[in-house]
């Protein structure tokens, strides 16, 4: 995909508990470690929410940034922060994203006052463009008590700026449980901090990085595409009340079992670089009946490859955009990083997801073509309802030439324009025989039209509402069980022209 501006105003939810090198006594709502019994029984959203968790004041680029050398972590498991800052000090604090009677986040830990230090500079890798920050540690985080979620921890210089640094503490078990998974493969790939991404380099795109790596601080606020494109969500789950669990991109890759007992697998809005292991565990889990739902558009769209860095494994994203130029095209084919539907080994993502990557940048009202589709009930739809703006900037259609699932339903169908022409989008749904059900929305603005008229594109409340409970509805049923059980497909596919 091409880079996307984003134009998103950040609405975020977060919480942690644990302890650090230099922590001090925790205050207000944290959750000391040895807190007892009573207290750990309260439900996690239950609990107090922290309204000042945002980045107030960003600051000059480099006065304050950090990365952590674990991109999750299991609760009780440490992490260690790399901090660089043209300040004396700083402070760090830890919150998780969730509910929380609308504060959505919740600060379960603060370190002390640490000591600045200015670290070194970005290093670049002449031949792949990877670039690192070769820097110490600042402190170590210990995770005890800490529930399971989506974390961001704010950094604050003496001077005030601040910069955030994303952990998840993914979740021990998933047994019965809705996973959440934070795409942390496509936030290292248009992370331009240090001056190249997988998209540019100083001089455009021929000197794009070929590898990226998360020995570095994220750029910007540090947690732009979280923000952006997932927190909205992962707050409507978490009020919702279902069983939840939460894991990364880089977790998908490496646990063969995090989905074999799951309930679901929620996909946020842009989740685009995966491996061919994440690619091949999230088919099987839908295969043994795991519904599956993507909420943006763009998915599975770029296939990469995990390797290794000092700081360990999997922490280096590989994705060469191009055959000819990734060395393993010539000795491993399948595993050459171009767009998944392209040579030498294609593999349409449409198979799984239903419907494909087809048009940026795209520009559209979301379109309803089925109004009695059961995640529709209750939001009053009609064939043919509008809501502006939410197609955008990125859209999915159904795949010329498939591969199409036989029992593919379209259920919004969009008129757009793409580029400088026009196009339509679709919105899609399938069942399986495992019972599995598999949604799509089509759309990568589907997860910011949860904000309204703070999306922005022309976004109303009429489309906030739409979004919200079609999500809610989605996500406790997902929770429920196999959704082709109660809500098997209707196939209409084929009554559909693919060319606009």
């Amino acid at each position: 995909m091409l880079r996307v501006p984003v134009a998103l105003a950040l609405v975020s939810a977060l919480v942690l508990a644990g302890a650090c090198s230099t922590s001090r006594r925790p205050s207000g709502g944290e959750r000391p470690a040895n807190a007892g019994a009573a207290v750990a029984e309260t439900p996690e959203n239950a609990r107090p929410g922290t309204a000042d968790w945002q980045v107030r004041r960003k600051g000059a680029e480099h006065e304050i940034e950090g990365y952590a050398d674990r991109v999750s972590v299991l609760p009780g498991q440490s992490f260690r922060l790399f901090v660089s800052t043209t300040t004396s000090g700083f402070s760090a604090e830890a919150f998780r994203m969730g509910w929380y009677g609308g504060a959505n986040a919740r600060r379960v830990w603060r370190s002390g006052q640490v000591a600045g230090v200015r670290q070194a500079a970005a290093r670049i890798d002449r031949k792949t463009r990877t670039v690192s920050a070769p820097w110490r540690p600042s402190l170590t985080v210990a995770t005890s008590g800490w529930p399971a979620g989506s974390y961001l921890v704010r950094l604050t210089a003496v001077s005030g700026a601040q910069r955030y640094v994303p952990v998840t503490v993914r979740s021990p078990d998933t047994a019965g449980r809705v996973v959440v998974l934070n795409a942390t493969t496509t936030w290292q790939a248009y992370n331009m901090w240090g001056g190249h991404d997988l998209y540019e380099g100083p001089s455009g795109y021929d000197d794009r990085s070929y590898a990226v790596s998360f020995d570095r601080p994220y750029d910007k606020t540090g947690a732009g595409k979280f923000l952006t494109y997932e927190q909205p969500a992962i707050a409507l789950a978490e009020k919702a009340g279902v069983p939840l669990a939460y894991a990364t991109d880089n977790d998908l890759h490496s646990d063969p079992a995090l989905l074999s007992k799951a309930r679901g697998l929620l996909t946020l809005g842009h989740d685009e670089y995966w491996s061919s292991a994440m690619r091949q565990r999230a088919t099987e889990a839908r295969d043994h009946g795991v519904n599956i739902a993507f909420l943006g558009a763009n998915a599975v769209n770029r296939h990469i490859r995990f390797e290794a860095t000092p700081l360990g494994a999997d922490r280096l994203v590989v994705c060469y955009k191009d055959s000819s130029a990734d060395p393993v095209a010539r000795t491993d084919p399948a595993e050459s990083t171009q767009d998944w539907r392209l040579p030498p080994k294609p593999r349409p993502e449409s198979d799984i997801i239903g419907i494909q990557y087809m048009c940026f940048p795209a520009e559209g009202a979301f379109t309803v073509y089925r109004p009695d589709f059961w995640l529709f009930r209750g939001t009053g739809v009609r064939a043919g309802t509008r809501f502006p703006g939410m197609v955008g900037p990125e859209a999915d259609a159904i795949a010329p030439g498939g591969p199409t699932p036989p029992t593919l339903e379209i259920v919004g169908r969009s008129p757009i324009s793409c580029g400088t022409g026009t196009a339509v989008a679709h919105a899609s749904y399938y069942t399986t025989r495992s019972g599995a059900g598999v949604f799509a929305t089509g759309t990568m603005r589907w997860v910011c039209a949860m904000r309204g008229r703070a999306c922005g594109h022309g976004v109303d409340e009429a489309g906030r509402a739409f979004t919200m409970r079609v999500t809610d509805t989605l996500v406790r049923a997902m929770a429920a069980g196999p959704l082709g059980r109660s809500h098997p497909s209707r196939p209409n596919s084929k009554e559909l022209a693919i060319a606009p």
